[in-house]
């Protein structure tokens, strides 16, 4: 199957030493994988695996017995990190770069250290969980499923709204910095008002002592090198006036080159080069008439003023003894007294300035209300529209009258947020006539997972999630609800990588790649084996999970299935 879609996905992940895995690795398809075998057959260690490239909380007890260490490797597509992004194994580092495709590797020892690498460079598991596990939900376990924390609620909803409800938010965002800016302005001018007189009386020192000189910008340096022609107006004055001699009196350099030139042009019918050389000689004789007549230009203006040359002097001295009490550059004696004159204004000009800082909070906030009042409306108009699709495809998965509720709630102003400026939380009705809750505190792992189905469907390409990873979605399923089920997996493998460990021959049928996990015996111990299945290993696994063995029967059925999917 091909994604024609810029995707975030999994492109391999390799485990070695968790749990009862030796060694496995997995590669998943674009759109459906599947992952079956007999229970206890070690698929939760799997699991492990994801969690601990998405930044899960690692544990000692995840080492294989017997093994120093654990490895767990996962190549990604379409993760990106912003240089400076990685730090260190949970500690320091220099920081790095990930382009679009990342190689992470988590490690963890028998003594309970973790260690994170990404692309070579060290991280931190903190910042898998912000980069690596943006891109993937697993569903069917509590502590990574987006869809049971509410403060992620508001962003799913947009993404289903679209483009106005990003516009709109964006808009409000930037009205509501506006406003916080202009609060904290009102609060400085206030506290301003209450400074102490020995720090009002510093200020209006230092506006006094800057302003008895008021030094203006680039004067300083204009000071130094005007000082530095006066102070050696003499030796300039010979110097130029000699070389504006050695140039143009008679018999010199521009005297030279003309009798060079006239040389070269008398022979050059004979060979049309030296008249070349000659019209070399000619230009470069404009050159030198040029030079020499701004050194003369700047001898006849030089002038030797003592009053003058005194003047800069103890200007430059008046400015110099400003940098040492306020520098050490003039840059710092200027912004120095800009800041005393704002103290001094913000006391002086208190009643003013304070009026003018309340007309601003108010403006900024009737403009932050504007764009609340507009994201609200958007949110709100998608919000049926969301439920309903939604609510559709729980339909297809037979459940009965249960339904998710979009709720969306004004806060108080104080509460307003970068998400916005109401709640957005997605609540649970688990059938007709009980009580709306919130998601977390009603839903079984198997409803958790089946509405997380319904609401990836629901969103399609409009996710801002690629990749899923379902567990216990087909809890407690069977019959027509198993077909619906794997109907709805299909339908959403068409907009996300999909990996579902299931026990489903419905859903199973239905992938682009089947692996089996195993549990196998040994001198060693046990050990979990994954391995890809097709062709006639994937008949007789399907044919297990229909009858719990290989009958005649059983082995015609899922060959009919399989045949049935791919048609």
């Amino acid at each position: 199957m091909t994604r024609y879609r810029e995707t975030s996905m999994i492109d391999e992940i390799q485990v070695s030493d968790l749990a009862l895995i030796r060694s496995a690795s997995l590669a998943p398809a674009d759109g459906l994988t599947v992952l079956t075998g007999e229970t206890g057959a070690g698929k939760s260690a799997l699991l492990s695996a994801f969690k601990l490239l998405m930044g899960g909380r690692s544990d000692k007890a995840m080492v294989r017995e017997g093994a120093s260490s654990l490895q767990v490797e996962g190549r990604f597509f379409g993760i990106s990190l912003a240089a400076g992004a990685l730090g260190c194994d949970e500690g320091s580092s220099d920081g790095a770069e990930l382009s679009d495709e990342a190689v992470v590797v988590r490690r963890v020892g028998a003594d309970g250290r973790s260690r994170v690498f990404v692309n070579g460079s060290m991280a931190s598991a903190r910042q898998l969980a912000d980069t690596v596990a943006a891109g993937i939900d697993l569903c069917g376990q509590f502590e990574h499923q987006q869809l049971m924390k509410p403060a992620n609620h508001a962003g799913i909803l947009d993404s289903w709204a679209g483009d106005e409800a990003r516009e709109r938010l964006e808009a409000y965002r930037v009205r509501l910095s506006a406003a916080r800016g202009a609060r904290l302005e009102l609060d400085r001018v206030r506290e301003a008002q209450k400074s102490s007189s020995e720090r009002l009386d510093e200020a209006r020192f230092v506006l006094k002592r800057i302003g008895e000189i008021d030094p203006q910008p680039g004067e300083y340096e204009q000071l130094v090198r005007d000082l530095s022609v006066a102070e050696n107006a003499e030796a300039l004055a010979i110097s130029t006036a000699t070389a504006h001699e050695a140039l143009s009196a008679d018999g010199g350099a521009l005297d030279a080159l003309n009798t060079a030139a006239s040389a070269l042009e008398s022979c050059a019918k004979c060979d049309s080069n030296l008249g070349e050389l000659a019209q070399q000689l000619r230009e470069t004789g404009y050159v030198l008439e040029d030079i020499a007549a701004q050194a003369r230009d700047y001898r006849e203006g030089i002038d030797f003023d003592a009053q003058t040359l005194a003047f800069q002097q103890e200007r430059i001295a008046s400015l110099q003894g400003l940098m040492r009490e306020f520098g050490p550059r003039m840059d710092d004696v200027l912004a120095r007294r800009d800041r005393a004159a704002d103290e001094v204004s913000l006391v002086d000009d208190a009643e003013m300035r304070e009026s003018a800082a309340v007309r601003e909070v108010e403006r900024a906030e009737a403009a932050l209300l504007e764009a609340a009042d507009a994201l609200d409306a958007a949110r709100c108009a998608a919000a049926p529209e969301f439920e309903a699709e939604v609510n559709r495809v729980l339909g297809r998965l037979e459940m009965g009258s249960a339904a998710l509720v979009c709720s969306i709630g004004r806060l108080d102003r104080a509460a307003w947020s970068s998400q916005g400026p109401s709640s957005v939380e997605f609540m649970y009705r688990p059938a007709a006539g009980m009580q709306v809750r919130p998601l977390a505190r009603i839903a079984s792992g198997g409803e958790v997972s089946r509405v997380m189905l319904a609401t990836k469907v629901a969103l399609g390409k409009r996710d801002t999630v690629d990749t899923l990873v379902f567990d216990e979605v087909d809890a407690g399923v069977g019959g027509s609800v198993a077909n619906a089920l794997a109907e709805v997996i299909a339908d959403l493998a068409h907009t996300h990588q999909v990996i579902v460990v299931t026990h489903l021959a419905q859903v199973a049928v239905r992938a682009q790649r089947h692996y089996v996990v195993s549990k196998t015996e040994d001198r060693s111990g046990a050990s979990t084996m994954i391995g890809e299945v097709s062709g006639e290993d994937r008949v007789a696994e399907i044919a297990r999970m229909l009858s719990g063995g290989s009958t005649e029967a059983s082995v015609a059925h899922a060959r009919e299935m399989l045949r049935s999917a791919l048609a």
